[in-house]
């Protein structure tokens, strides 16, 4: 006979980076860069009902008041929005890539060293090998272990991310987002 059944856990499994980059653009319906008013309040349902389908109490709460609570805890910037950095702390990734991108080129000199230092051919793009080469660099130095399928990965996500024309490659203002 069997035992009492427990109450199911919502148990988030660890995303890939391109699963990641699916939920962001869904909620990221404008394309600007954060989830923020209605954009918010539907991640914010959603999120009410996937935990409910999963037999997580929810509390009686006022939506509104669990909305407050909610960017109180994730919105560390305080801005009302939530920006990719901010989601990837809430969605577990299996590398969690994107913050060890914004850790690595911080400051806008940072940034435009990693340019000068990746764009080997000095076209004014990072073509798909020189933005793999950084992944590279970034994941050894952040000691993530990867192999060729990940870093291929990895590449293709931040160029379905930045890339906006789809010519394949990066060019300065692209980057800089």
């Amino acid at each position: 006979m069997a035992g009492p059944q427990q109450a199911p856990h919502l148990h988030l499994a660890e995303l890939t980076a391109s699963q990641f980059l699916d939920v962001w653009r869904h909620f990221d319906a404008d394309g600007n860069g954060y989830i923020e008013g209605k954009e918010l309040e539907n991640f914010f349902q959603e999120l009410e009902s996937a935990r409910k389908v999963a037999g997580v109490d929810s509390r009686k709460d006022n939506l509104g008041d669990k909305m407050k609570e909610f960017m109180h805890k994730y919105d560390k910037n305080a801005d009302g929005k939530i920006e990719m950095a901010e989601l990837a702390q809430i969605l577990p990734t299996e590398e969690n890539f994107l913050l060890c991108f914004r850790q690595h080129v911080g400051s806008s000199s940072e940034f435009m060293e990693a340019w000068r230092r990746y764009d080997t051919d000095r076209s004014g793009y990072i073509e798909a090998n020189e933005l793999k080469g950084f992944l590279s660099d970034l994941l050894k130095k952040a000691n993530r272990p990867y192999d060729e399928a990940k870093l291929q990965e990895y590449t293709q996500t931040i160029l379905r991310m930045f890339d906006m024309n789809g010519d394949g490659k990066l060019g300065l203002s692209e980057m800089s987002r």
